[in-house]
């Protein structure tokens, strides 16, 4: 009898706590990547801005477009300067047949009928979590990622081996923890600036 009351209390007190408490306020490896993953900072796509028409020169021999020239993606022919691009040479840029067929699907219908418009090229990979260190309501977690190239365009343009690592604050609120996004409170770092302070991984 006094094992079976001792068992009751026992599963009472495991209901208890599994209603206080969910699988969020574990801040686990498998929960930071989930949540760095689903990040929208993290999700936001790494875009090439594609201009034709009339370039500045500055621009058409950026390492950029000088792999668009070589993959025959486009052409460029002298033109006159207008006055916002001077000093002179411009060059006129255009898509080649082949640079329709590979870089037109990836344009946007509203884009299409613009001379300037852009073009996802890669999106984030996390490599995985590194650390994390705890302080009370707060977390910092280290991370690795990479860019992962999505078209064609992409595999030009970015180099897909090349692995950042970043570090991002955690909070942990009445549902759980989540990511810091935006601008954060101090000595914190939300998503927006790991991503932009992100240095190559050693």
């Amino acid at each position: 009898m006094r094992n079976a009351r001792q068992r009751t209390s026992a599963i009472a007190l495991l209901c208890l706590v599994t209603l206080a408490c969910s699988p969020r306020d574990f801040l686990t490896r498998r929960l930071a990547s989930d949540l760095i993953v689903a990040s929208p900072s993290f999700k936001a796509p790494q875009q090439f801005d594609v201009h034709l028409g009339v370039i500045s020169n500055r621009e058409y021999l950026s390492p950029e477009y000088l792999v668009l020239a070589r993959r025959g993606w486009i052409t460029g022919a002298n033109a006159a300067c207008p006055p916002p691009l001077v000093p002179p040479p411009c060059w006129d840029v255009a898509l080649t047949p082949v640079g329709v067929e590979t870089i037109q699907p990836l344009i946007s219908k509203q884009a299409a009928r613009s001379q300037y418009f852009p073009v996802t090229i890669a999106q984030r990979q996390l490599m995985g979590i590194t650390g994390i260190s705890r302080a009370g309501s707060g977390a910092d977690v280290d991370f690795t990622w990479k860019w992962m190239p999505v078209n064609e365009i992409g595999a030009a343009l970015v180099e897909g081996s090349l692995v950042y690592k970043s570090t991002v604050s955690f909070k942990h609120y009445d549902d759980g923890w989540r990511v810091i996004e935006g601008a954060p409170p101090k000595s914190n770092q939300g998503m927006d600036d790991a991503l932009k302070a992100a240095e190559p991984a050693p």
